[in-house]
């Protein structure tokens, strides 16, 4: 990407795309496209056209997105379909439109199948059935993909798309009941503690392993693959380690120095059992994460405390 380039960050004030900011800023560029939903609402395809039209951007980074956790997921279906197809028809065909020079379509790991073979190979896409309570968001993210893969096929455009892995860090969302599960963790035990709370309870055996990436370590590998990566089909992004929810709590327990008991409640749903990704062709082609767990945890802990 030229330094003088306009960049389009479709999403910049979540977590997501706020980290691609920072790294863009950081790496010297500032001709940085940036608008808050209240400004330009993406679900609506003549504001996304009219914007595209007056502003022509030269890249694209799509990270907006109706997102949430397991609760969320499955209780607004349809939202989460419907609000997810549209934000990224519209920016994808838009650019196609614009003659955007490139585009990258960020996903997530919730793409493959529920019981896929690990660690999550890209080959494994629509290989099974999907989790169902993220069904609906899981299958918004798939026609991304394919969306990317056909405007490459049918009209040139060079549109990635890249599947990160379960992610956290500054600017995450800790609603108490929208949440992902470690900043839901985060908050959980940050109260209970301020409470002086006996024990702190958690869905779940505690059983399923997750991975976990710094978003900031996530917008690295976003630039990176920007400048190197000009290819179909997804490519995962990811440490390639995970630890059980139950390690998770504790770690988090440990950080947060929340001295009550933790208890697991296992009549709620675990999910999938296992989401981990194989992220050895990002390997190959020579990146790494460099924030581990423990002081990713730490940093967002006190971005925590910041902003609440």
């Amino acid at each position: 990407m030229e330094k003088e380039a306009k960049i389009f960050i479709a999403g910049h004030r979540g977590m997501v795309g706020s980290a691609i900011y920072r790294k863009l800023q950081k790496e010297g560029y500032n001709n940085l496209l940036t608008k808050t939903s209240s400004e330009l609402d993406l679900r609506d395809q003549q504001a996304v056209a009219h914007f595209f039209r007056e502003n022509q951007p030269d890249y694209v980074f799509l990270a907006a997105a109706k997102v949430g956790g397991i609760v969320a997921n499955n209780t607004y279906r349809a939202d989460f379909l419907f609000e997810n197809l549209a934000i990224q028809n519209n920016i994808i065909n838009n650019s196609y439109l614009n003659k955007v020079k490139k585009l990258m379509f960020l996903g997530s790991s919730c793409i493959y199948p529920k019981m896929a073979p690990q660690p999550l190979k890209e080959e494994y896409l629509l290989t099974g059935l999907l989790e169902y309570t993220n069904e609906p968001y899981a299958i918004a993210k798939i026609a991304g993909i394919k969306m990317c893969d056909a405007y490459r096929e049918q009209y040139g455009c060079n549109f990635i798309s890249v599947m990160p892995t379960n992610l956290y860090g500054y600017n995450d969302n800790y609603h108490p009941q929208n949440s992902h599960v470690l900043p839901a963790l985060i908050r959980r035990f940050h109260e209970a503690k301020i409470n002086n709370e006996k024990q702190v309870v958690v869905w779940g055996s505690g059983a399923p392993m997750r991975e976990f990436l710094f978003a900031d370590d996530l917008a690295d590998a976003c630039f990176f693959l920007m400048e190197t990566y000009n290819e179909p089909n997804l490519i995962n992004i990811g440490t390639g380690e995970d630890l059980t929810i139950k390690d998770l709590a504790l770690l988090i327990k440990d950080i947060v120095d929340f001295k009550g008991e933790l208890v697991f409640d296992s009549t709620k749903p675990d999910g999938t059992p296992r989401k981990l990704m194989d992220v050895s062709k990002l390997h190959n082609l020579g990146w790494k994460h460099s924030v581990n767990l423990e002081n990713g945890i730490t940093l967002a802990y006190e971005d925590f405390l910041k902003r609440n």
